[in-house]
Formats: structure tokens, sequence, C-alpha cells
């Protein structure tokens, strides 16, 4: 089974990329689904976050207020290390257990989509990488509005990451996903075809 990662940077349109990927038939798993999972109540990960910060982290129903939690490690690294060493091991183990069952189905290939693929050196695990990128001023738009991040997280949050241009550097597929919608389908499908004429013919 071919192994696919979606990646990027925040706000630059993973999450959007995906979906027209799914649209044509793609099987695609999200990292941030597998990450909310990992953090469930009762869940061993949401258990230890519970004693390294205490109920103030948390809402009524007992789940992780993440918008709280990232708005505090985002602007401290160590915090931040602290949290992906916690996280992250959780988050691979939830996504390889999806993809083995894929492959058990017979499936020919599956993308993933995950925001940190370099950052946690995880890109080997995956035969072909497609980086989403858009513009920085677009991007930090994007995070304003869509999400309602702060100035700081949002620098927090793009001095975590890699810089798009390194990341496009090392892909093998980049989407530019700074104009319009109908653009960025293009893409995505001249992707898809050239995904499927490599399991077509074996290359």
């Amino acid at each position: 089974m071919l192994k696919i990662a979606i990646t990027g940077g925040a706000g630059s349109g993973k999450s959007t990329v995906a979906r027209m990927f799914a649209e044509l038939g793609a099987e695609v798993l999200d990292a941030d689904a597998a990450a909310r999972e990992a953090v469930a109540v009762g869940a061993p990960a949401w258990r230890e976050l519970r004693r390294l910060y205490g109920p103030l982290f948390f809402n009524p129903d007992g789940s992780l207020n993440r918008s709280r939690l990232a708005q505090r490690v985002f602007g401290n690294p160590e915090e931040r290390r602290r949290l992906d060493g916690l996280l992250h091991p959780r988050i691979t183990a939830l996504l390889q257990a999806r993809l083995a069952e894929l492959e058990r189905r017979g499936a020919p290939l599956a993308l993933v989509e995950v925001p940190l693929l370099y950052e946690t050196g995880r890109e080997g695990a995956f035969d072909r990488v497609i980086v989403v990128s858009a513009p920085e001023p677009e991007r930090r738009r994007r995070l304003r509005g869509r999400d309602r991040r702060g100035e700081a997280e949002i620098r927090g949050i793009l001095a975590a990451q890699w810089p798009l241009p390194d990341k496009a550097a090392r892909a093998d597929y980049v989407v530019d996903n700074g104009g319009d919608l109908d653009h960025t389908r293009r893409q995505v499908k001249n992707i898809w075809a050239d995904l499927k004429n490599q399991l077509d013919t074996g290359s």
C-alpha cells in the first residue's frame, strides 16, 4: 500500500486539500482526529494532562480545553516539547493501527494528514509527501479568522514549525493553496491522477 503524507504550515489548508482527495475517492486519515482520540476523557494521555495541568485546562464535561492548552504551550518552547513528547507517540500509534487496517482490507493507497511531519522526523514512514503551501500573510489571516488565534499564539505556532519553503523543497508534490479553491482542486486532481498512474504502472 502506498502511504502518502499531507503536511504544510499552520493555516496553509491541509484539511481542505485532504477533503478534496477524499472526494476523489482516496482513503484519508486525519492526525488531528487521532489527537482528539488520544486525549479523550479517561484515556492515558488525558489522565497525564490532567495531572500536569490541573482542572483549569479542562471543560466542564471533562474534555480537554485544547484552545486554552495551546495558548499556554505555544508561548513556551519547553512546555511544547513536553506536550509533544506525551502526545506524538500515542497519535503515531493510532495512525499506524489505522494504516495497518486499511492495508489488511486491501486499500491500494492511503493519505494521512500530518501537521508536524518534518518537525517530528516522521517523513520516513511515508512513500510520498504532499506539502500544502500558502503565503504567510494569508495563513496568518486564516488563523486569526477561522481559528480565532491571538497574535502571540500565532507567533508561537509558526515558530514551532519549519519554514514552508524548507518543507516544499523536500516534498514530492506541492499544492499552492494561496488562491481560489478551483485552482487548488485542479492541482489535487493532477496529483491524484499521477498517484493512480504510479499504482497502475507499479512505479
